[in-house]
């Protein structure tokens, strides 16, 4: 079993308290704007020292441990809306890990250091119109010209994209022979939004998530510097693959918090909502389902505690990240369809908080990976490919 310090606690604490103050509130607008104003709200979370938890204090990072990574997320997720939290572990986990592990001394002085500082939002840009998961298949290209990269292609479905300051771009630098892995050729390069021949062709319009703004990226000659490479020249995939790790993780925290909530929120209105004389609640199936869905939910909210317990002991977690991930988008659909059948008529409308998180809900099983590729990666970690 986890032990949780007494700093853990507190922390938990301090990160419910912001989440409650400074983002539930203003949830409702947020989701109408399409988007969260984050060059406000993110030197608000570095004053509290929430973006860099795990990094390296010499770049502005608290140099704590990843129970409080889980802390972060899990806290976030409660408050919600999703969009947000999403939009936060952006900036915490999935666009600056490999920039942390990898990335030169100069790299992390000019991008790491204002990321953590709440000073420039960043964003990752992976997925392509025509390349979704399958990572290895993008046709961005990166063609080096003396000193410099000149990169053309699109890239699609882009958190933070609209605002990100600078992007950590996974883009073809090489054409390998095949015995080089389907990975090798690719590149991690740090692309700053001000460079010429980068430009935003669209914000999306979503489905659910709608606090956070989501774009498509096109580069047409966009010239920056080789030394702007992320680690190694070529082998940005296996990076990548590194960097989805934490994400994937710090998803599954998130979906876990804000899957306690619903299920809070949703016995609290049973336990008040009369139908015959008495309160839903005492209807056996409807409390029979919620002590069901909690059950499941402690299941998968231990084994994440299970996974980052492996992640401090320096253990590979990857099957861990992708059976939590699977499992949480998996579980976060069935239980926001099961609030929203339970709320009755008021829950279909936009005004209850069971309209926007049935609509959030299926991203865990899109982003970062969707359910069928997170079985894929199973099937082949446990032998079951052939």
């Amino acid at each position: 079993m986890v032990t949780f310090t007494t700093e853990h606690v507190a922390l938990r604490q301090l990160v419910r308290e912001f989440a409650e103050k400074e983002i539930g509130p203003y949830a409702d607008d947020w989701e109408a704007n399409g988007s969260f104003p984050a060059h406000e709200l993110f030197p608000k979370l570095a004053e509290l020292g929430l973006l860099g938890l795990e990094y390296d204090p010499a770049y502005g990072g608290q140099g704590a441990d990843h129970l409080c990574t889980v802390i972060l997320h899990e806290e976030l997720g409660r408050v919600g809306p999703a969009g947000v939290a999403l939009g936060i572990g952006i900036q915490t986990d999935m666009a600056t890990p490999s920039l942390h592990r990898y990335g030169s001394e100069e790299l992390k002085q000019r991008y790491l250091v204002p990321a953590l500082s709440g000073e420039a939002v960043c964003a990752v840009a992976v997925t392509e119109p025509d390349s979704g998961s399958d990572v290895a298949a993008l046709t961005t290209r990166a063609v080096r010209d003396g000193d410099d990269w000149v990169i053309n292609g699109s890239k699609a479905y882009i958190t933070n994209g609209t605002q990100a300051d600078w992007i950590c771009l996974l883009a073809r630098t090489s054409d390998k022979p095949a015995g080089g892995g389907a990975g090798v050729g690719l590149s991690q390069i740090i692309v700053p939004a001000d460079t010429p021949g980068f430009r935003v062709s669209r914000k999306l319009d979503k489905l659910g998530m709608r606090s956070s703004d989501t774009a498509e990226l096109t580069f047409t000659d966009a010239r920056v510097p080789v030394a702007n490479t992320i680690g190694e020249i070529d082998l940005g995939f296996y990076q990548q693959l590194s960097q989805f790790q934490n994400e994937r993780l710090a998803m599954g925290y998130a979906a876990v918090g804000g899957m306690e909530t619903a299920l809070t929120r949703t016995a609290d209105y049973l336990k008040t909502r009369k139908v015959f004389g008495k309160p839903l609640i005492d209807n056996q199936h409807l409390a029979f389902t919620l002590a069901e869905l909690s059950a499941r939910l402690d299941v998968l909210r231990h084994y994440n505690y299970a996974a980052a317990e492996a992640y401090i002991r320096g253990e590979d977690v990857n099957r861990f990240a992708t059976v939590g991930k699977l499992e949480a988008g998996r579980l976060a659909r069935e239980i926001s369809a099961t609030c929203l059948q339970f709320h009755g008529a008021i829950g279909y409308m936009e005004e209850m908080w069971t309209a926007r998180y049935f609509r959030d809900s299926p991203v865990w099983s899109i982003g970062g990976g969707a359910d069928e590729v997170m079985l894929y990666v199973l099937s082949r970690l446990d032998g079951y490919h052939a």
